[in-house]
């Protein structure tokens, strides 16, 4: 599946609404099996690419959080030391026993090692690598450039497929020029009206498509204010089931119900006091 239509059709199906670069994006990633880091604020569904990635290959998803402090044991392997320290004691005195330990069988698989591992290709989610120290982010330059990692213990373990990977980034620090140069690179952006309404259709069981639209135009308005936190699809996608399971099917007909139940787009205290009711009056009237 290389051409860009097909790939906007396959995520589609599988619940997310991919705009025409991002699928560009993905067809390239494919055809020149590189990384694909996707860059871009909180919430814009960076992570949800992977996730439907997955579904669209029938394959097994990877996902490695990162966070400050995440080292290669967390991420690589480790040794299940509890068993080796067994091991010893259930054959002290014998010569072979320090070789065995170190096998196969005491090996501990992170989701990195995992991901190289595979005999089916899965989506391997390096998700918010932006968290993780810069030592992390140089230790992943072999296993982006060359699919291998090196284990001391057992040598080095070439990849038995190779995985799709999908890096993300909130922008919370500059990432470095050699992680970079080994990915393909996409910024996903706030969908615009149409693109939001097509992805609550999508996900929002009962939500119409009069509804869903207005909804879009008014989160698209929700953003313009100046705000702390800037509300995300997924926060989106909540109002939407919350409006619908209250029986909600034009937002006109209920004012005072889309203001209280803004608490799902708008998550400060902020924010929220921002919003008065007398904004949300402004903001609903120039939606059509």
């Amino acid at each position: 599946m290389k051409n860009r239509d097909e790939i906007a059709q396959a995520l589609a199906a599988s619940g997310y609404i991919a705009d025409a670069d991002l699928a560009t994006a993905i067809s390239l990633m494919q055809l020149l099996r590189r990384p694909l880091l996707l860059e871009g604020e909180a919430g814009v569904g960076k992570t949800e690419v992977a996730k439907a990635l997955a579904k669209v290959h029938a394959t097994e998803l990877i996902r490695l959080q990162c966070y400050e402090g995440l080292d290669q044991s967390s991420a690589l392997y480790e040794w299940n030391y509890q068993r080796q320290l067994l091991a010893i004691q259930a054959h002290r005195g014998t010569d072979s026993i320090e070789d065995q330990v170190f096998s196969e069988k005491y090996l501990l698989e992170r989701p990195l090692l995992a991901a190289i591992r595979r005999p089916k290709a899965p989506v391997l989610l390096i998700d918010e690598i932006d968290r993780a120290d810069d030592e992390f982010e140089a230790f992943l330059l072999e296993l982006l450039s060359d699919f291998q990692i090196s284990i001391p213990e057992l040598g080095t373990i070439s990849a038995v497929t190779i995985p799709h990977v999908v890096l993300t980034s909130n922008g919370t620090r500059e990432l470095s020029d050699a992680l970079r140069r080994r990915c393909l690179y996409h910024y996903v952006d706030y969908p615009d009206v149409d693109r939001e309404t097509r992805i609550i259709l999508a996900r929002v069981t009962g939500a119409s498509p009069s509804l869903s639209l207005q909804i879009a135009r008014m989160v698209e308005g929700v953003r313009k204010e100046e705000l702390r936190k800037v509300p995300g699809v997924a926060e989106t996608l909540d109002w939407a089931a919350a409006l619908v399971g209250l029986d909600v099917s034009d937002l006109h007909d209920a004012p005072e119900t889309v203001h209280e139940t803004l608490i799902c787009l708008l998550k400060t205290h902020e924010d929220r006091a921002r919003v008065t009711p007398e904004v949300t009056q402004r903001m609903l009237g120039k939606v059509a």
